[in-house]
């Protein structure tokens, strides 16, 4: 059974259950800062923000997560102090500065009524079960006029082929630098307008 809640729903372990689903979700993209995942967790846990977080259980397991934000929302407050004690003095704090150029910033045409969804991630174990459909459509509930996701890199087909199973389209390319060194060539936002959709979906012609 997919269960989605709010993470700030979920009781007091609730961040450290979702940054170990964020961590091994995009371990490898998160190399640079350990390999160790139970290191990842100990660093990442204290910056997520649980409200801005919903997270799909599977039988009561947390299973995947999704950010949503709006406006000028973040979903993260990183602390250098902490990223210094759980990652070393110099390693911390360097990583503590990408996390604030990398992971902070609010879309830069927020408006009321425009929701960006952000980190959706499925722990490994739980891939292929239909786990972060299930979230992407639930958010997709939510009572926005639109979304939008940002910097998905041109190589993830998988996370590319989601997005547009629930609707997302393909909305702008930013390419990046450096693309051989990278392993990518750009990176991909997608929009999608829910109401648009059930609309096209409620006039299109009866197959019979």
């Amino acid at each position: 059974m997919i269960e989605i809640r709010r993470a700030d729903e979920l009781g007091e372990d609730a961040r450290r259950a979702a940054a170990d689903v964020l961590v091994r979700g995009f371990a490898e993209d998160f190399a640079y800062f350990s390999k160790d995942p139970q290191v990842l967790g100990d660093a990442f846990a204290h910056m997520l923000l649980p409200e801005r977080f919903h997270v799909a259980l599977v039988d009561g397991a947390p299973a995947a997560i999704a950010s949503v934000t709006v406006g000028d929302q973040e979903c993260f407050a990183p602390d250098r102090r902490t990223f210094q004690r759980r990652l070393g003095p110099w390693h911390g704090l360097v990583s503590y500065h990408i996390v604030r150029s990398q992971f902070l910033g609010a879309h830069p045409e927020a408006r009321p009524g425009l929701a960006e969804i952000g980190f959706v991630t499925t722990a490994p174990a739980f891939q292929g079960r239909g786990v972060a459909t299930a979230l992407m459509e639930e958010l997709l509930r939510l009572p926005y006029e639109e979304f939008v996701l940002r910097d998905i890199k041109d190589t993830n087909a998988p996370a590319l082929g989601l997005y547009r199973k629930v609707g997302f389209e393909e909305s702008a390319a930013r390419p990046v630098r450096f693309a051989r060194w990278a392993g990518f060539s750009s990176y991909i936002s997608m929009t999608c307008r829910p109401a648009e959709r059930r609309q096209a979906a409620d006039v299109s012609p009866d197959p019979r």
